[in-house]
């Protein structure tokens, strides 16, 4: 592709010669001739200097360099368009693979591609355009919307509700059960049934063996848009809201409610009952015990606001320093 039908399909500003010949995309650090990169973070900003590609997606005001530009206000959303042009993921054509086992009473929409050895349950609906790939399977009285794309090994539990657009990435599940036990009096376990179902809205993807937990009771709310990473656990009766990223390892306890355009970086964990408001970020490894104001930026355990922490950090690798410093003050 020429440098200047890429610019012009992605909406950037063009500094360099337009019959330049784009064939792929690369990282910064491996890009050669022949290769678009991108520069979304000001710490790569001196590897645009070096870098053999051929163009680099920049921001408008961007130092010039070398290399012929693409200036747009969002590199990092370019490049992603970009990866779309080069690389084509696999097509799944209309079909029903002679192995899957579907109940008689499910209803399946137009142009389904339904795989090997999958499972579907009595009494499913499911939009038309759905991709379910071998060994998914979906229990009884689930509700899909168009576009569902599950991949292989992927689990949808019974009654629980899936809009449009919803992709589940291998060996997630969704509306297993929530973790809930009651003590007897001789101190063994009683489980309780978990009622109520899973209810994922428009565009939800999650991504593999990550869980969400159906509810006791009520349902496990969440929002369109939301993204949940690798090995997440949502537990039951949680809502997250719209548009808020949950990144590998994050676990919400039990009637956790996350806001809107919330960011839980990796291994975030969150007490039960606790309300994170909209917009609110907690960098990786955070523990929150308690609720957390709108638009906060959070860190440590107990999570505090991240200024604070990163002042606190800094304090502690002082510490040795200090203490010497006060037993030499104490000495006679």
């Amino acid at each position: 592709m020429k440098l200047a039908d890429l610019a012009q399909h992605l909406g950037a500003a063009l500094r360099g010669d337009p019959s330049t010949a784009i064939t792929g995309v690369a990282s910064i650090e491996t890009a050669g001739p022949g290769d678009l990169t991108f520069v979304a973070n000001p710490k790569y900003s001196a590897l645009a200097r070096t870098t053999k590609a051929s163009a680099v997606l920049v921001e408008p005001d961007f130092a010039e360099i070398s290399a012929a530009t693409l200036r747009i206000v969002n590199p990092y959303l370019a490049f992603a368009r970009s990866i779309e042009i080069f690389y084509q993921p696999p097509v799944y054509p209309p079909g029903i693979h002679p192995t899957a086992v579907i109940s008689p009473s499910a209803k399946i929409g137009a142009n389904a591609h339904i795989g090997a050895y999958v499972v579907i349950g009595d009494n499913v609906t499911i939009g038309d355009n759905a991709v379910i790939l071998p060994h998914a399977v979906i229990y009884s009285h689930v509700q899909a919307g168009h576009h569902l794309f599950l991949h292989a090994h992927a689990v949808v539990r019974e009654n629980c509700r899936l809009g449009d657009h919803v992709i589940l990435q291998n060996g997630a599940v969704v509306g297993a059960d929530g973790f809930g036990f009651a003590r007897r009096s001789d101190g063994s376990w009683y489980k309780i049934l978990q009622s109520g179902p899973a209810v994922l809205e428009d565009s939800v993807e999650i991504q593999a063996n990550a869980c969400i937990d159906r509810a006791s009771i009520g349902e496990t709310h969440i929002g369109p848009g939301v993204k949940v990473d690798n090995l997440v656990q949502v537990g039951h009766g949680s809502t997250v809201g719209a548009n808020t990223l949950l990144c590998a390892q994050v676990g919400l306890a039990g009637s956790t409610t996350i806001g809107k355009g919330v960011i839980l970086a990796g291994q975030v964990g969150v007490a039960g009952h606790c309300t994170v408001g909209d917009g609110a970020i907690a960098t990786a490894q955070s523990g929150i015990p308690g609720d957390v104001e709108p638009g906060k930026v959070v860190s440590g355990y107990p999570a505090i606001d991240n200024r604070q922490w990163l002042r606190v950090v800094a304090l502690v690798n002082r510490l040795p320093e200090l203490l010497r410093g006060i037993r030499s003050a104490s000495k006679p």
